[in-house]
């Protein structure tokens, strides 16, 4: 009898920032909601946007990502969107407080980590990160070098 196989889930990401888990040290995750246009939905859709330099801030008690970029779509009318244009980040009021406050205290940035969809919605993962000095970033890859080299020896002496 023949098996069936699994099907794999599709992946539903948009755009990670990979360059945030490096340059800065994520203390908290929050999932929000962002306010788009049709022809941006459709770009996003494509794999045609960047949040490698994006960054959130609050502008009268708004939360706002500033730095994504979202091409132009092709098929869209002569309406498009501006590119770079900050978006407003969908949160309940008392999470925007809560935010406001951690960002106020400690010094604190939040930083756009995944863009990823579900169902038919177009979902923010942001981080609320602290800074690395440039020798936490060094010892960071220190240890990663060093924990590939274990690996590399532990398959050597397996076979």
């Amino acid at each position: 009898m023949a098996t069936k196989k699994k099907k794999k889930a599709p992946d539903n990401t948009l755009a990670r920032n990979k360059k945030a888990y490096f340059n800065y040290e994520i203390l908290d995750k929050i999932e929000c909601g962002i306010v788009l246009y049709g022809s941006e939905v459709k770009s996003m859709k494509a794999g045609k946007v960047s949040i490698k330099e994006a960054y959130c801030r609050f502008i009268n008690n708004e939360l706002y990502v500033t730095g994504m970029f979202v091409a132009e779509y092709m098929g869209s009318s002569r309406f498009t969107h501006d590119i770079t244009r900050e978006r407003k980040l969908l949160l309940h009021k008392r999470e925007l407080r809560k935010l406001k406050q951690k960002c106020d205290i400690g010094k604190l940035t939040m930083v756009p980590l995944e863009i990823y969809k579900i169902k038919h919605l177009i979902k923010v993962k942001i981080g609320l990160a602290k800074g690395k000095r440039e020798y936490e970033k060094r010892d960071a890859i220190k240890d990663r070098e060093a924990k590939i080299d274990i690996s590399r020896m532990m398959k050597k002496s397996n076979y």
